[in-house]
């Protein structure tokens, strides 16, 4: 392996690892943006403060189980996308090792 092939190595990983980390940031960005909205829409509402405290009550006993199901979902579009990309890079993988092949075959012949 040369060192121009570990270089390019290296550059696949170090994007590969900004891809994950922008997934995740962006995941966990849409989940405040969510939690931030309800808030500010039950607070801003024209209730009570009796009927404000209570709608805050449960948006706070619903938030758990809203934010695991926004984290399931997110995982499943992640998985996705990964299974994705693998089926892509094998196929790539194969178009190049049959041009490959197609050329070793090719300078035999000359």
């Amino acid at each position: 392996m040369s060192i121009l092939d570990l270089i390019e190595k290296g550059k696949k990983s170090r994007a590969k690892k900004a891809r994950e980390k922008a997934i995740k940031n962006t995941a966990i960005g849409a989940a405040i943006g969510v939690t931030v909205g309800a808030a500010a829409g039950v607070l801003l509402a024209p209730k009570s403060g009796k009927e404000t405290r209570e709608d805050i009550t449960m948006a706070a006993r619903e938030l758990p189980d809203k934010a695991k199901e926004f984290v399931e979902k997110a995982q499943e579009k992640l998985e996705e996308a990964k299974d994705l990309l693998k089926e892509k890079r094998s196929e790539l993988k194969a178009e190049f090792c049959a041009t490959e092949t197609g050329k070793a075959t090719e300078q035999v012949k000359l």
